[in-house]
């Protein structure tokens, strides 16, 4: 696998003249151009995208672009997915919802065309992207690019359709929540491309969500590292396996906005030769709920049974914690997404029932809010600041968990974001480095 040229490498190192301009070193350049949904939200947007891609090509870089359902087009045919069937089979849905991006890509194409831009619309599976068999969230498992391939050697831009594949057993599939941002990436291994642009309404990462801490800063570089954890912990700027996708394949990504076209944020493999700031952002998520298990037996097995019994049910849980008391039983606390909620609670009350006299509450009233950096990994006393300033603001701590370059709290859901707003504050990132 060849990945970033030399060229490119040291535009991103740098974070300097990061437009797709910039990444036209060789004739020979090829950049993935991802547009969300409120990229192609109706025909103006449409005919905006297609600008930039004709400037891009006309710097002399190749462009494969992906598209996202326009819109809330994707949200208006669960919708009537919903008012049409109580049942909804996963098979019919996946392919219900496909329509919304190939809407898309022929309509990017007819836009390209009025520019004198030869493109090609793809589906996902043309596109050769196959996945797995499980419906709504299935994972790619390859990607078959050929006729991509033959596309830009003919001089045109292959414009695919995110979010969707082909399964191994043929039939049509999607790739779950962010799903588009996965398929760039993952065409942008297959064809090494030079970098990915993930074009969205924001204009990168932020330090913090500036609609909660208006003095955010927009973050130049982050490490893959740092952006898994703050894709994981609250950060909805990239999808999290997307960026996993690329970290393990040292794919370059930047997060751009399409309504500016500036230069965004790039997420690259770390430089040991960079000072790396102590916190680079602070995340939160307030679709968090916790579920605690009381009275359980004390013996090896039991949080296997438990959390194997999730996993069986695709529940992602997040943060554990176990606490033994003095008659020999166990708490067990841990959280999921709000949206898993009702099936962890039925879950975990099957596997209650037959450990006797085990308890099971939920509680829905929560939220967690995180620091990510990759400095923390050096600096000792950044848990203490943390603590220290939300206890300075009266906010309770209920659950803490930690990485090397995360802490993770949850607190009231009520208080998150004011504890947002104070560590921002504490750890002085409207500051610029």
């Amino acid at each position: 696998m060849r990945h970033a040229t030399a060229a490119v490498l040291q535009r991103v190192t740098a974070v300097a003249a990061c437009s797709p301009q910039a990444l036209a070193s060789s004739p020979m350049s090829l950049v993935v151009q991802k547009f969300g949904g409120t990229s192609v939200a109706d025909a103006e947007r449409i005919r905006a995208v297609a600008d930039e891609v004709a400037r891009t090509r006309r710097a002399g870089t190749n462009v494969v672009v992906v598209v996202s359902a326009m819109g809330k087009t994707t949200d208006d045919l669960l919708g009537l997915a919903l008012r049409v069937s109580a049942t909804r089979p996963p098979r019919e849905l996946d392919m219900l919802l496909t329509a919304g991006e190939r809407i898309s890509m022929a309509l990017m194409c007819m836009a390209l065309a009025d520019r004198d831009v030869p493109a090609a619309s793809f589906t996902g599976s043309q596109a050769g992207i196959v996945t797995d068999d499980v419906h709504t969230k299935a994972r790619i498992v390859e990607v078959r690019a050929d006729r991509i391939r033959r596309a830009l050697a003919e001089g045109k831009v292959p414009v695919v359709a995110g979010f969707q594949g082909v399964s191994t057993a043929n039939d049509v599939t999607t790739l779950g929540r962010g799903g588009s941002d996965t398929t760039a990436v993952a065409l942008a291994v297959a064809l090494e491309a030079d970098a990915c642009e993930i074009f969205t309404d924001v204009t990168g990462v932020f330090t913090a969500d500036p609609r909660v801490v208006p003095a955010a800063r927009k973050i130049g570089r982050l490490s893959f590292e740092e952006m898994l954890e703050i894709s994981a912990t609250g950060g909805k700027v990239l999808a999290l396996r997307s960026v996993e996708f690329a970290r393990n394949h040292g794919v370059p990504l930047q997060v751009r906005s399409s309504f500016t076209w500036e230069p965004g944020t790039w997420v690259t493999k770390e430089d040991p030769g960079m000072e790396q700031p102590i916190v680079s952002a602070i995340t939160s998520d307030a679709d968090e709920a916790k579920i605690t298990v009381t009275g359980v037996p004390d013996r090896p097995g039991i949080a296997a049974a438990l959390f194997r019994s999730l996993a069986d049910r695709m529940v992602n849980v997040d943060m554990i914690v176990q606490n033994v008391s003095q008659q020999g039983n166990a708490d067990i606390s841990f959280t999921v997404p709000a949206s898993d909620l009702e099936a962890s609670v039925a879950t975990t009350r099957a596997v209650a029932t037959e450990l006797g006299k085990a308890d099971v509450t939920a509680d829905s009233g929560i939220g967690r809010v995180s620091l990510v950096g990759a400095g923390m990994r050096t600096h000792p006393g950044v848990t203490a600041t943390m603590f220290e300033a939300l206890a300075k603001a009266d906010i309770n701590i209920e659950m803490i968990s930690t990485s090397a370059i995360r802490v993770s709290c949850v607190v009231r859901a009520a208080a998150v974001e004011d504890a947002v707003r104070v560590l921002h504050e504490a750890f002085g990132l409207a500051d610029a480095p």
